[in-house]
């Protein structure tokens, strides 16, 4: 099975278990240099999205985990986004102002640090690949030792 199959396999699983059936959703392959692994547009008014997942350079090893992030994402967007009409009514958009900038930083680690968590938690109890992605912080580790190995050898 070749990957694009494989994740349109993953994208109709967990649409059926996140309860999304009543949501057109298309998949699409990023195959361009992107600083994302995934990402999800989304058309509330329509109920339609697009998941799109980077084929050139993901930063997730764990492709099933990362369509369960997206759908996620989709699956709390009314609430996403009410709050952050209530966070715009309260701080006002002006990205200068340190206030806002506190509040909406905080906001967004604390909406993707949730959604990754529920994400770890669904592969774990129904995802065909349980392996959790460490790209990320394994990409600091390699930077680091690489660093550590450059130092050893200009000593």
């Amino acid at each position: 099975m070749g990957q694009i199959e494989l994740l349109q396999e993953y994208l109709v699983k967990w649409q059926d278990i996140l309860r999304l059936r009543d949501w057109d959703i298309r998949l699409t392959l990023v195959d361009v240099e992107w600083r994302k692994t995934g990402d999800i547009k989304i058309d509330e008014d329509d109920r339609k999205a697009i998941v799109m997942i980077n084929t050139v350079n993901p930063k997730q090893t764990n492709l099933e985990e990362v369509i369960i992030h997206e759908l996620l994402h989709l699956k709390l967007w009314g609430m996403d986004q009410m709050l952050e009409r209530l966070l715009f009514s309260v701080f006002g958009q002006d990205e200068n102002d340190p206030k806002y900038d506190f509040a909406y930083t905080q906001f967004m680690l604390l909406v993707e640090s949730t959604v990754e968590d529920l994400a770890k938690s669904f592969l774990t109890i129904g995802g065909s690949n349980k392996e959790i992605s460490f790209g990320r912080v394994q990409k600091l580790v390699d930077e680091e030792l690489a660093k550590a190995s450059e130092k050893i050898i200009l000593e």
